[in-house]
C-alpha cells in the first residue's frame, strides 16, 4: 500500500482530517469535536492505512495538543507552518478563499513535498524550562505595568512624582506623608494605597517563580550557566525555545530564527543593512541583554568590549605593554625572561542577568552592522589584545 499522508487542520472547537496518496488524490475526510477523545477518534479513522504521516498545521501554537496526543498514541507526525499551507492554497487555486476541507489538504500536500517540516518529537526537560520562563516573563510584564499605573497615581500626587524606580516600600512610605485636602485626593491616595500590596505579591511570586525555574535548570544539567553573565532566567529562556539546536542547519539559520541576522535595504548602489525584526523576540531580548565583554570567574577577559559613540574604549586587564615593562610583547618567546612574580588579579564579582522585567522596547546593537549578506548573522567580538 502506497504511503498516506494525512493532514489536520486544528481549530479551538473542532478538528478537520484529510487523507491524501503519493500523487496527492484525496482518500478520505473526516471533522471532529475538540474534545477528550479527539485523538482517539483521529487514530481509529486512519487505522486502515498502516503507512500513514499526520501532519498538524500549527503543532507549536493551536495545534499544540493535538500534536502531543498524536505523538503518545504513536506514529510520525510532522509540524507544517500555516503560511506553507496558504502558499500551497494560493498556487492550487488563485484565490485566497479558505476552508476547513481545502486547509487540512493543503497541510497535507505541503508536508508531503515541501522540505520545510520539523519532526513533532515528545516533550523533554526543555519544556519544563519553557514553562517557568515564559511564567517569569509574564510576571515582569505585570510589575512594570503596576508600577508604571503607581508612578502614573503618584505624579498627580507628589510635585515631580517619583523618580526612581519604586519599591513597594517606598510608595508605602510616600503615602504615608501625604495629606489630602479633598474627596479627589482622597481617591486618588486610596487607588495608590493598593498598589503597593500588588507590588509584594507579585515580587513574592516572581521569588518562587526563580526559585523553581533555578531548580529546573539544575535538574537540566545544562552547561550554559557556566558562560559569565548566563544566570538561570537566561538559561531557561534560551534552552527553553530552542530546545534541540541541531535542528539548525548553520548558524545564520539561528541568526535568522533569533532575529539577529541583518536584513538588506539597498537601493541602487548603496548597500544598506537594518536591524530585522523577525524571529523569536524573547531569544532576541536575552540575547542583547548578555554581557557584552565576557569574563570568567577568574577576571581573564574572553573577547573584547563593544564600544559606542558616546563612550571611550574600555581597555581590557591582562599583562602590561612592552612600552611599560621593558619587555617583548611576546612572552612566549625564549628572548623574554620569566614574568616576575606579582599580585594576582582579583577575581570579578560576576554579571547581573539583566533587569528586573522585560523593556519597553526590544534591545539593539549600538551600530547597524555591515556583513555582506543579509543572511549573516551578527559580527562576532573584538578578539583580545
Amino acid at each position: 500500500m502506497a504511503a498516506v499522508m494525512i493532514g489536520v487542520d486544528p481549530h479551538k472547537a473542532s478538528h478537520t482530517a484529510v487523507a491524501i496518496g503519493a500523487a496527492g488524490e484525496p482518500l478520505g475526510q473526516l471533522r471532529v469535536r475538540a474534545s477528550a477523545a479527539q485523538a482517539e477518534g483521529l487514530v481509529a479513522w486512519a487505522a486502515p492505512w498502516p503507512e500513514r504521516t499526520r501532519a498538524v498545521e500549527g503543532a507549536a501554537g493551536l495545534g499544540y495538543l493535538l500534536a502531543r496526543q498524536l505523538v503518545a498514541a504513536g506514529g510520525h507526525v510532522l509540524d507544517v507552518q500555516p503560511k506553507l499551507g496558504a502558499r500551497v492554497r494560493l498556487l492550487a487555486t488563485g484565490a485566497t478563499s479558505k476552508n476547513d476541507p481545502s486547509d487540512a489538504r493543503s497541510v497535507a500536500v505541503a508536508a508531503l513535498r515541501s522540505p520545510a517540516r520539523r519532526v513533532v518529537r515528545a516533550e523533554d526537560h526543555a519544556a519544563v524550562l519553557k514553562v517557568w520562563s515564559r511564567r517569569h516573563h509574564d510576571l515582569g510584564r505585570a510589575r512594570n505595568q503596576v508600577a508604571c499605573r503607581l508612578h502614573a497615581v503618584l505624579c498627580e500626587l507628589i510635585p515631580g512624582g517619583f523618580a526612581k524606580e519604586i519599591t513597594a516600600g517606598q510608595a508605602a512610605h510616600a503615602l504615608e506623608s501625604i495629606e489630602p485636602s479633598g474627596a479627589v485626593e482622597t481617591a486618588r491616595c486610596e487607588l495608590a494605597a493598593e498598589f503597593p500590596g500588588d507590588l509584594r505579591r507579585i515580587d513574592a511570586q516572581m521569588r518562587d517563580t526563580r526559585k523553581r525555574l533555578a531548580a529546573a535548570v539544575t535538574a537540566s544539567g545544562t552547561t550554559v550557566t557556566g558562560v559569565f553573565g548566563v544566570g538561570p532566567v537566561i538559561a531557561a529562556t534560551m534552552i527553553g525555545y530552542v530546545a534541540d539546536v541541531a535542528r539548525f542547519p548553520g548558524r545564520d539559520r539561528f541568526a535568522a530564527c533569533n532575529g539577529t541576522a541583518p536584513i538588506e535595504v539597498s537601493s541602487g548602489n548603496r548597500k544598506i543593512y537594518r536591524l530585522s525584526r523577525r524571529g523569536n523576540r524573547r531569544l532576541n531580548y536575552v540575547i542583547h541583554i548578555w554581557p557584552r565583554s565576557p569574563r570568567s570567574a577568574t577576571g581573564t577577559a574572553t573577547a573584547g568590549p563593544t564600544t559606542t559613540r558616546s563612550s571611550p574604549k574600555a581597555k581590557l586587564p591582562g599583562k602590561p605593554s612592552a612600552a611599560s615593562n621593558g619587555k617583548s610583547a611576546t612572552p612566549s618567546t625564549a628572548a623574554c625572561g620569566p614574568t616576575p612574580a606579582g599580585p594576582q588579579p582579583q577575581p570579578q564579582p560576576r554579571a547581573r542577568e539583566g533587569n528586573r522585567g522585560p523593556p519597553l522596547s526590544p534591545a539593539r546593537p549600538a551600530h547597524t552592522p555591515k556583513t555582506g549578506s543579509s543572511a549573516q548573522p551578527l559580527p562576532s567580538p573584538t578578539p583580545p589584545l
